[in-house]
């Protein structure tokens, strides 16, 4: 076990030294800040209130703004949890062209040991990055306002960006398996990056797009996490709403609003609850550790 624990060791310090791909990694993040501040906070508001039917008196601007703020969040947190560890990914295609993975082959350490390190260290790395952005995030949050979250909820959402993490590095695990230098897998990150904002909703709700393309874009684990950390993260403030209302619409504004908002994936006809999501990532991430350790003893071979 010392060789394993070794050789993830060195697979972190590799990332955590390289603080352009740590920048480059966040850069979709930014981007969806930055459009957020730009344009997204005053879409959302709009969809948030077009809602409402009459309720603008009732419900405080405060908790809308921290509601929407919330949403923004969720939206950079998914954001990452595709970007990032796909970047920390990059060392095994670094290695590869370098010639170190013949080094790494020709050594006693055993073919799963060596796969399941690249990903054990990607999916660390990840989610010390992730959840930095998570943290920092919270804590902008709890000066503008009350998110109504328990501590089991924080711990919670803590709780899904490790599921995260673990399941979109699983998943580009087998997509780098295939790269045989870094200009093809940067020239992929590129559209990775653009389209990744898309396939979560960080930038326009999922519930806009047709059916098909939600269907598309709830294959993803990613996509999934999205929407299990909105209703981690969101319920209580959606709860403290409600109370507003009073009952005075049997419910049906916050019903509307996590419709509105892509709450719960649908996927060919499915609606998936926070159950089914978390199931549902989780044999992803089995089947793709299955796979990338099959893929890994067919690619790279001793020489």
């Amino acid at each position: 076990m010392r060789d394993f624990m070794g050789f993830t060791r060195r697979n972190i310090l590799l990332y955590f030294k390289d603080v352009l791909a740590i920048v480059f990694s966040l850069l979709t993040s930014v981007i969806v800040f930055v459009l957020y501040l730009l344009f997204l906070k005053g879409t959302f508001v709009e969809s948030l209130t077009s809602t409402m039917n009459g309720l603008e008196n009732i419900v405080r601007s405060n908790d809308i703004d921290m509601f929407v703020n919330g949403i923004l969040l969720s939206g950079i947190l998914g954001a990452a949890m595709i970007t990032v560890p796909y970047t920390c990914l990059q060392t095994i295609v670094k290695d590869r062209e370098s010639g170190v993975d013949s080094d790494i082959c020709a050594t006693p350490m055993k073919r799963w040991k060596i796969v399941l390190s690249y990903f054990a260290s990607s999916a660390f790395s990840s989610f010390i990055i992730t959840s930095v952005i998570l943290t920092i995030g919270l804590a902008s949050l709890s000066f503008s306002g009350d998110l109504h979250m328990s501590g089991t909820g924080i711990l919670a959402v803590y709780g899904i960006v490790l599921l995260g993490c673990v399941s979109s590095t699983a998943l580009f695990m087998l997509v780098m398996l295939l790269f045989k230098n870094s200009a093809n897998s940067n020239a992929f990150f590129g559209i990775l990056s653009a389209a990744g904002g898309f396939l979560i909703g960080a930038y326009i709700p999922l519930s806009q797009f047709s059916d098909n393309i939600q269907s598309f874009c709830n294959l993803f684990p990613a996509t999934h996490i999205t929407s299990l950390i909105k209703n981690e993260m969101l319920k209580g403030i959606a709860e403290n709403m409600d109370k507003q209302i009073a009952g005075l619409d049997n419910g049906l504004f916050i019903s509307k609003l996590k419709e509105s908002f892509s709450f719960q994936a649908k996927t060919f006809g499915m609606t998936f609850d926070a159950a089914s999501s978390i199931l549902y990532v989780a044999a992803v991430a089995a089947v793709c550790i299955v796979l990338m350790t099959a893929v890994y003893n067919k690619t790279y071979r001793r020489k």
